[in-house]
């Protein structure tokens, strides 16, 4: 069984952390996927949006990871590969050669170590450059928007206590 090690921050997970885990799964039988800590993803890109936890929460969901670790380190060391049994190191090709020598200078010389294409046209960023646009041109305020959302809630809440037990209601989603 050949164990694949892929690491990321995970911020907004969207369909280029699925596209690059689904390559990583695809070389080996098992995909360990550690992701950085809010501090680590700070010093290194900017602070998350989402949480250590949450981030977490969204990577062990995705169908193609057996199993993720929080808090992993940026530099990937001997100890770390031994103490997770990592047979294979995976990484987007969006790292300059300096990036990844200084990031995975061990698995490269252990001769463990693969690139696969970086996803274009999506990333974090782009997420959230997107979101602050369309914050822009709103014509709502994000504090009536979830005022809104608050009502809706209540009016929810209001009817599941009022049923007389023969209706169901259900969230969208």
């Amino acid at each position: 069984m050949i164990h694949v090690y892929a690491d990321m921050v995970a911020d907004l997970f969207h369909y280029g952390h699925v596209a690059f885990l689904k390559a990583a799964r695809a070389m080996g039988d098992y995909l360990i996927v550690g992701v950085m800590s809010d501090d680590e993803a700070a010093d290194g890109k900017r602070p998350p949006i989402l949480t250590v936890e949450e981030r977490v929460a969204v990577v062990a969901a995705c169908c193609y990871v057996d199993e993720a670790i929080p808090n992993a380190p940026w530099r990937i060391d001997a100890d770390w590969i031994v103490k997770h049994s990592i047979d294979l190191i995976v990484h987007g090709d969006d790292f300059s050669e300096q990036e990844l020598n200084y990031f995975y200078s061990v698995p490269i010389a252990m001769g463990i170590f693969r690139t696969v294409s970086y996803t274009p046209g999506i990333s974090t960023t782009d997420i959230i450059l997107r979101c602050k646009a369309a914050h822009m041109g709103s014509k709502r305020s994000p504090s009536s928007a979830r005022q809104v959302l608050q009502q809706r809630q209540a009016q929810e809440t209001e009817a599941e206590n009022s049923s007389s037990g023969n209706i169901r209601l259900t969230k969208d989603r």
